[in-house]
């Protein structure tokens, strides 16, 4: 009988379970699929596991079991519309990233001038009183550099088999100064493609390889664009070249030049051998033609056969041709380009001059043609309910919402959170869940951005960009639609390398000064303020001198707030490098409890190599109980925060306790804490306590005749690592010593005119000069003396 009523019961729930099942929504899914997998899920061998549920149990443990089945990767995509799949075949998600002063903004200016949305072309260091549309600050139209990442989206129309097709373009212009870095490093952690421009004459800079870095550290595919093709010495041969040899990417041309220098016509077109002229106002017409001048034709098709060549290293598909001596046709070529770029094996190679209106057409077809769509790259989030455990995200609207803040800056309206849409779609009004503490909130304002400007929408599909007002987040946070428990990684945030005090000239200011730096540093990963207990002045640190006085200039322009700034402070390091024995007693009576630790080791350079401090506790025999032990190792490091020489960090030691004594009322945490950090400064000396200063790897490049001036000015800073003369200008590598680098800029324009430029980035910290060392140390100890005087 109870066998009977089990399987009565047991049948009764099945049914009870498919009425259920029918009630659930799972956006494209057939009910009949539904009742199929109620059907294979209750096998037979599932009977006895599930004898003892109830009815609602089985029916709620199917529903999540074919709600999982159904939001899987592979799922979801094979059941995306044709609408929906047509709809994000046609977005480009990409950025423009270059070395300064290659003509990122220009070209962006062009882009959108040809996409219809500017009406008219202003140049960058808004000599016309405008400016660019992408240099919406003011500061950035004086000084001609970009500052802040910009957004902005255009449509492309590009004919393709006959038909006119639109191409959604989301677009950000990046810096190119290394100051400004973290604004590229943000770009490029939600973009899916990139146009990496190149000077033609310059080829491959130093930014340029630092912008390269950050593309292959997130894997980002680029075409190349070989800009100011009319400027005299432009080789765009030269910087292909060095796309293979410095950047270690294959490259190669997919256009020749018409005509050179001030003679540039157009391109020509190396996959279905055309000539693409650009005529009319501004170059808005294009004149496209079969016949190749004589003059080049013969070095057209030799660029042609390097092409095929070049592809037949990374497509399998062209190499098995090449193998058989086949041709392929323009279409196989455009396949095997788009295949290989996507899988960032290979970058095709653009040339034309966006100040001359010259080749900007062809590269925003070739956007089009190969870079990605947000459907063709793995955007994978992280599951935090299975062990972190990487998941892959469709960007289809029907899936649950996952998206990520990447940047936030300060508006009239609030705070403005520029947000990618990875998965899902984004309602006026929706409700998200911060991943970080799972907070629920309200999105009442959805904007696509133009730069400064802003256009209301009501809702943002998957793959899109957009900006949202009124989420309290930080970059980096995650949102969901709160079903599910996922998180993206954020992205790479470098250390600052410069620091400055900074403080308000009038004490009426404190408050707009306050609300200032509490703005640049949500908006600003890498701009970082912190108060020195010790000299009690507010220290505010960032990647370089322009980054620094770049926001001390917004204080005063945007906040009316004067500052008074000193000598700006390099973050220096300690360190030990041999070994020192020490035994220390602490021994303090006062009146009641006194402090009693006795500690015995050694430190000494970490044996493992790097940067790091690291702790062993060798005690036998119970001399020191483990919760003292575990006290020294706090000492320890809280005494490598602030080491004895100059009051910095100190890195890449070792503390090892091997003996010790206590006391029976007096010992306690506090005592043998305090028993480490005195027994290491003891013997930090003894140690061979040095001071590493930071050696910035500095790229300066300027025309050759200044090369003399520029060698005299390194000689006193830093060792010279590389130097490569051109037909026009020089570039030079040297390893320089921070604090010999402040006020560089302004040595640097003398010695050459105004012409030379320079870039720094943090290479590695090294031990600083002994009469440098000395003079620190003195300086240190003055300071503590001063303050113990007071």
């Amino acid at each position: 009988m109870r066998v009977i009523r089990a399987v009565a019961t047991l049948h009764a729930g099945r049914a009870a379970a498919v009425r259920q099942v029918r009630s659930v929504s799972l956006g494209a899914c057939r009910w009949t699929g539904f009742q199929l997998e109620s059907r294979r899920l209750f096998s037979r061998s599932s009977y006895l596991r599930n004898a003892n549920m109830s009815a609602a149990e089985i029916a709620l443990k199917q529903a999540k079991e074919l709600a999982a089945s159904a939001q899987n990767p592979e799922a979801a995509a094979s059941r995306m519309t044709p609408a929906e799949a047509k709809r994000l075949a046609r977005v480009r998600n990409i950025g423009i990233a270059a070395h300064i002063d290659s003509g990122k903004t220009t070209v962006t200016e062009r882009i959108l001038f040809y996409t219809g949305r500017v009406k008219a072309i202003h140049e960058v260091r808004g000599r016309d009183g405008v400016g660019a549309k992408m240099d919406s600050m003011e500061l950035e139209r004086e000084r001609g550099i970009t500052i802040q990442s910009a957004a902005t989206f255009a449509d492309w129309k590009k004919k393709e088999k006959g038909v006119e097709e639109t191409y959604h373009i989301n677009l950000i212009d990046t810096p190119g100064h290394i100051d400004f870095t973290i604004e590229v490093e943000r770009a490029m952690r939600v973009l899916d493609g990139a146009v990496m421009v190149l000077c033609a004459v310059s080829g491959v800079q130093s930014q340029t390889i630092t912008v390269d870095r950050q593309m292959k550290r997130y894997n980002v595919p680029r075409i190349s664009f070989v800009n100011k093709m009319d400027r005299m010495g432009a080789n765009p041969w030269k910087a292909v070249e060095q796309i293979n040899t410095k950047l270690k990417i294959l490259a190669a041309a997919i256009q020749v030049p018409l005509g050179s220098e001030k003679e540039l016509e157009g391109v020509v077109d190396l996959i279905d051998m055309k000539c693409i002229r650009n005529d009319g106002q501004r170059g808005v017409n294009l004149k496209i033609s079969k016949e190749i001048p004589a003059e080049i034709k013969e070095l057209c098709e030799q660029k042609r056969q390097e092409l095929i060549e070049k592809l037949a290293d990374v497509d399998d598909e062209i190499a098995e041709m090449f193998l058989e001596e086949q041709t392929p046709t323009p279409e196989q070529i455009k396949a095997a380009i788009r295949r290989a770029t996507i899988a960032c094996k290979f970058t095709p190679v653009l040339m034309g001059s966006a100040i001359a209106d010259k080749g900007v057409q062809p590269m925003l077809d070739a956007v089009c043609d190969y870079l990605p769509n947000p459907n063709d790259t793995d955007n994978l989030a992280l599951d935090r309910s299975k062990g972190e455990q990487p998941v892959k995200l469709v960007p289809y609207n029907s899936l649950p919402f996952v998206g990520l803040a990447f940047k936030l800056e300060e508006n009239p309206y609030g705070q403005l959170t520029y947000m990618r849409v990875y998965q899902g779609s984004l309602k006026k009004g929706a409700y998200l869940y911060n991943a970080r503490g799972n907070k629920k909130v309200r999105i009442p304002r959805i904007v696509r951005m133009h730069s400064n400007e802003m256009e209301d929408v009501n809702e943002i599909g998957a793959g899109e960009i957009c900006a949202v007002f009124g989420v309290d987040c930080a970059s980096g946070d995650t949102f969901t639609d709160g079903g599910l428990p996922y998180s993206l990684s954020s992205m790479y945030v470098p250390d600052a390398v410069m620091s400055l005090s900074i403080k308000p000239k009038r004490s009426s200011d404190a408050d707009a000064f306050s609300k200032a730096m509490n703005r640049f540093m949500r908006e600003d990963p890498t701009f970082r303020l912190h108060v020195d207990e010790e000299s009690e002045e507010t220290i505010i640190s960032g990647m370089g001198e322009l980054h620094l006085e770049i926001y001390v200039e917004r204080l005063r322009r945007e906040y009316k707030v004067e500052c008074e700034t000193g000598q700006p402070r390099v973050s220096y390091r300690e360190t030990i490098t041999q070994k020192a024995e020490f035994d220390y007693l602490l021994k303090r009576q006062s009146g009641g409890p006194g402090d009693y630790a006795r500690v015995m080791g050694w430190i000494e350079p970490n044996p493992n190599g790097g940067e790091d401090n690291y702790f062993e506790s060798r005690v036998v025999g119970g001399t020191i109980p483990d919760k003292y032990v575990s006290a020294c190792q706090k000492g320890f490091q809280e005494a490598c925060i602030k080491g004895p020489l100059l009051g910095h960090k100190v890195i890449g030691s070792s503390m090892v306790i091997t003996d010790g004594a206590t006391h029976v009322t007096d010992s306690s945490d506090y005592a043998f804490n305090l028993a480490a950090q005195m027994a290491f400064g003891k013997a930090f000396d003894a140690a061979g306590g040095q001071v590493l200063e930071p050696l910035m790897k500095t790229t300066i490049s300027a025309p050759a005749e200044f090369q003399g001036n520029i060698l005299m000015l390194m000689n006193k800073r830093g060792t010279i690592v590389d130097t490569e003369v051109g037909a026009d200008e020089f570039t030079m590598v040297a390893d320089c010593s921070l604090n010999a680098m402040f006020g560089f800029s302004t040595h640097l324009r003398a010695a050459t005119q105004g012409k030379g430029e320079f870039s720094m980035e943090f290479s590695h910290y090294a031990p600083a000069p002994p009469h440098l060392q000395k003079e620190l140390v003195q300086k240190y100890q003055k300071e503590l003396e001063a303050k113990r005087t007071k």
